[in-house]
């Protein structure tokens, strides 16, 4: 059964959660992406939180900006300085270290940093269709197709983009959920749960684009062009798992070239027929496949 709870942290903020399985058991901590909110890895929670899978303690906060998380107004609180900062603290209140960080698509940028920076806080990263920030920039900076792919970004920089993306029932968000395979796991339940969360915040998800540079170079804008990050800030030493379904239509397979060079223990599995909302698709599958990984 699903819980839900406000965690209040040190630094001001509050993030709203969702967790499956007993207090003071090991924990996976879960990090969704845009234009998701935690209850999307409730199929999730629930599976790891039964006896017979590990009976861990699981928690999905909504990140920052999102759900009835702390929404601040300022652009830059966005920054993925503050994300991380955020995660943190709430692993700190777990009693680090965590066993497993889970993460996808935007939670997945969080993780990457976090894992770099604090490798105290996780035993292990599990990564699902979320692009190492070395690979990314590197494919920003020189792959037209990733380019194209990731044109997106620029769009929800736009200071109408909010009220763009609600037009029509939110045409253009169930239109991304759905590209690939068609959306066919998209159910009217789960729509309404989307809805929901895109009433209440979805100024917030469009701020995680508006505070990153990492996007694709436009005129009058350098975006990740203008970039350099020092490998040091882009190494990962605890082991990771890399979960990359191939047909994902904004993340091209060639985001997991060269991973190697940043990740020093990689367990990297592609998933062909499988887009980037396989969370969704193939929930029992990236459950199977975590598992596989947290018993190494």
């Amino acid at each position: 059964m699903i819980e839900t709870f406000q965690q209040e942290l040190p630094h001001g903020i509050t993030l709203s959660c969702r967790a499956a399985g007993e207090p003071g058991r090991p924990v996976l901590m879960f990090l969704h992406g845009f234009p998701e909110a935690a209850f999307v890895w409730d199929e999730l929670l629930e599976h790891f939180a039964r006896p017979e899978n590990g009976a861990y303690r699981c928690i999905a906060p909504n990140l920052r900006g999102f759900e009835r998380s702390s929404r601040p107004h300022d652009v830059q609180k966005y920054r993925a300085r503050h994300l991380v900062q955020d995660i943190a603290a709430l692993i700190e209140v777990e009693e680090p270290p965590i066993d497993c960080l889970v993460a996808h698509d935007w939670g997945g940028a969080v993780a990457w940093n976090l894992a770099n920076q604090l490798p105290h806080l996780a035993k292990k990263l599990a990564i699902v269709n979320s692009p190492h920030p070395g690979t990314f920039l590197r494919e920003l900076k020189h792959n037209p197709k990733q380019q194209a792919a990731s044109a997106y970004m620029n769009f929800l920089v736009r200071p109408d983009a909010e009220a763009l993306l609600r037009e029509d029932d939110y045409r253009r968000l169930f239109g991304m959920l759905a590209a690939g395979h068609g959306g066919t796991w998209l159910t009217e339940r789960l729509k309404q749960q989307y809805r929901e969360v895109w009433d209440a915040s979805l100024e917030g998800g469009c701020n995680y684009y508006r505070a990153s540079p990492l996007r694709p170079p436009r005129a009058g804008d350098p975006g990740a062009s203008a970039i350099e990050l020092p490998h040091e800030m882009l190494t990962v030493k605890i082991p990771t798992l890399v979960l990359w379904a191939m047909d994902d239509v904004a993340l091209l397979p060639e985001l997991v070239e060269g991973l190697e060079d940043y990740v020093a223990d990689l367990t990297l599995e592609k998933v062909p027929g499988a887009t980037h909302w396989i969370v969704h698709e193939r929930p029992r599958f990236v459950a199977e496949r975590i598992a596989a990984f947290l018993s190494r």
